[in-house]
């Protein structure tokens, strides 16, 4: 599980470990020892959350006018196809 700092805490990471997942979140700057963490793929998060941010460009998504979730999700499959396109 992908991260930011914020939800840093010993909680969360011990309930992430629990369920056999690697919790990759960049230690508080105030943390006493500080964790260890695979930096590159925190880093590609960026990408996931650039692609999240221009999908939510498109209005009937980010309002969601669609209320049934087989149109919704045809809508954003839309979007992905034009967003790939463009």
């Amino acid at each position: 599980m992908i991260a930011d700092k914020g939800y840093d805490c010993n909680a969360l990471v011990e309930h992430i470990e629990a369920q056999q997942a690697e919790a990759v979140i960049p230690p508080r700057s105030n943390r006493k020892m500080p964790r260890d963490y695979d930096r590159h793929r925190y880093k590609a998060r960026n990408l996931v959350e650039r692609f999240f941010n221009r999908l939510k460009q498109f209005r009937r998504i980010a309002t969601r006018y669609e209320k049934l979730a087989a149109h919704f999700a045809a809508m954003v499959r839309c979007a992905c196809i034009v967003l790939w396109l463009a």
